[in-house]
Parts: structure tokens; sequence; C-alpha cells
């Protein structure tokens, strides 16, 4: 039962980092400028969280942190995402998104903590 529960939270961290990626992709589309722009700002800012992430965030992250710094770097993570749905006008799901992100940040946290003790 509790493995499927984990199970389920990683699940559900992978669609989060992914809707993430997708909002702050979608934000950067729907910009007031040219096309050429809001292609390269999409590029470049999820690039950067690809970036960000894999060095810092992910189970297999390059850039070992203490795990203040890894639920720091999640919290700018899943923040951009966030604020992307903020600034698309979508103020109830920015604050669902980034709910639902710290609950399941929070989980994973425990759980990791729990395996490494």
């Amino acid at each position: 039962m509790l493995r499927n529960l984990v199970m389920g939270n990683a699940f559900l961290a992978f669609a989060l980092e992914m809707a993430m990626l997708v909002f702050v992709a979608w934000w950067a589309l729907a910009l007031d400028d040219a096309l050429w722009t809001r292609l390269l700002i999409a590029v470049a800012a999820v690039g950067g969280l690809i970036v960000l992430w894999g060095a810092f965030a992910s189970p297999k992250a390059r850039v070992p942190l203490p795990t203040a710094g890894t639920v720091a770097v999640k919290a700018v993570a899943f923040g951009s995402g966030a604020a992307a749905l903020w600034g698309l006008g979508l103020p109830a799901a920015a604050i669902a998104f980034a709910v639902l992100a710290a609950a399941n940040t929070a989980v994973t946290t425990y759980v990791r903590r729990d395996r490494a003790a």
C-alpha cells in the first residue's frame, strides 16, 4: 500500500515537472512580441529550467545539494510555472498548481529523507 502511494507521488512529481515546462512555454508564446522573440524566450526559459532541474533537483542531480537547497531549487522552478499561469491570467490555476507542487515536494522530501535514514 505504502509502495503504491510512493509510486503515485513519483508519477505526480513527473507530471508536475512536465506541466511546469508546458506552462512556462505557453506563457512565453503568449507574449505580445514577434514570433521569433517568443520562440527564443520559450526555448531559453524551458531550457534553463531543464538545466536547473537536472543539475540540482532531479533524483540523479549532477550537483547534490542538502535537502534545503533541493527544496529551494524546486520552489524556484515550480514557482516559475505558477507565475507563468498567473501571467496568462489564470490565478486560480496558478494557486492550485503551487499548492499541489508544494504538497508533492513535501511528500517527496519526507520519503527521500526516510529512505536515507
